[in-house]
């Protein structure tokens, strides 16, 4: 098993019957290591605030995540900041045993964190919470000059009603 860049684990048993609150924050050679692995630039900061509680299958963690990234532009390879802020609902539930029936997920369930032992990494949530919202074509303000530059063509010179246009305009 790889052991996570940003791993704070939080003990099942250390959780009780009502909501507490726990915040993480990546130090600089932990938010190194995870702009490596997520192929950013840099991340300047990284914290997540969690209120966890169990509940009858697991544990449920809402909460905050807040971070500052550097990504390299899909198009020129220029830097572009961005500043991320995204709320969270994870059910962290036990792994499910070899050769066990398939567990069900719903809809509103899809951030699901499967946890083996006796605790739960909430290090690694934040990160993988940090990967998905993350823009996935980031853009400087010089791409798309760079790709006219190149010759290609935008949506709008391409699009169903390019043709249309290049009529009204004889």
């Amino acid at each position: 098993m790889i052991t996570p860049e940003f791993s704070r684990p939080h003990r099942l048993d250390a959780i009780g019957a009502g909501e507490r609150e726990v915040r993480v924050e990546a130090d600089a050679g932990e938010r190194a290591a995870l702009a490596r692995r997520f192929g950013l630039m840099a991340i300047d900061r990284l914290a997540a605030d969690f209120a966890i509680r169990r509940d009858a299958t697991g544990v449920i963690a809402r909460g905050t995540l807040s971070g500052a990234v550097v990504q390299a532009c899909g198009v020129t390879g220029e830097p572009v900041p961005a500043k991320v802020e995204e709320a969270f609902d994870i059910r962290f539930l036990p792994e499910p045993e070899a050769g066990a029936d398939e567990v069900e997920l719903s809809e509103d369930e899809c951030d699901t964190v499967f946890y083996s032992g006796g605790a739960i990494d909430l290090g690694e949530a934040a990160a993988e919470t940090l990967a998905l919202a993350l823009d996935p074509f980031p853009r400087s303000p010089n791409a798309e000059a760079a790709l006219r530059e190149a010759g290609v063509l935008s949506e709008a010179q391409t699009g169903p009603f390019a043709a249309l246009a290049k009529l009204k305009k004889t």
